[in-house]
């Protein structure tokens, strides 16, 4: 198997956490997809810390590592709290597989890379603004994606600047 692909040591250990969680016998669709975008944020950050050269890319990355990582922690713990299954081991690497083949395309890893995120967070940004308004989930779901909506915009905020930086190159 090719590097890129190889499961990071983090990502492992996040899918481990999280399978534990998946046994609860009910489902919460923003509990999967939160914690499904979340994991391929991570893994795909992960990557680019071996690809890229730029030291905007690489702080970038690290910053979407570390932010994500401690949502999808945080939000695990919701999801334990209420019994609600989440993703198991294999959807999570499949889903982080196939947005890892989505950054390689393009002229180059970095203008990919920048693209993806953006994507990605307008993604997110929309997933979390929905769950914020939603009178179905749980009060302290809610309450999550309202107090994670700003760092989301911001991570979409920065990826446009990345995205800006690396058009041309």
């Amino acid at each position: 198997m090719s590097p890129f692909l190889r499961p990071t040591r983090l990502a492992l250990g996040l899918c481990a956490l999280l399978s534990v969680g998946a046994q609860a016998a009910s489902n919460n669709a923003f509990v999967d997809e939160a914690i499904s975008a979340g994991m391929a944020e991570i893994q795909t950050s992960q990557l680019a810390l071996e690809k890229t050269r730029s030291a905007e890319v690489k702080a970038f990355a690290q910053q979407m590592i570390k932010d994500h990582t401690k949502a999808n922690q945080h939000l695990l713990e919701l999801a334990r709290q209420h019994g609600f299954s989440v993703p198991d081991d294999a959807a999570l690497t499949s889903k982080a597989r196939k947005m890892m083949l989505q950054v390689q395309d393009g002229a180059s890893f970095d203008a990919a890379y920048a693209t993806h995120q953006v994507d990605a967070h307008e993604q997110a940004v929309r997933l979390f603004d929905e769950e914020s308004r939603s009178t179905s989930d749980p009060d302290d779901l809610r309450t999550f994606a309202k107090t994670t909506l700003p760092t989301l915009k911001h991570h979409l905020q920065m990826a446009k600047q990345l995205q800006n930086a690396h058009r041309n190159k």
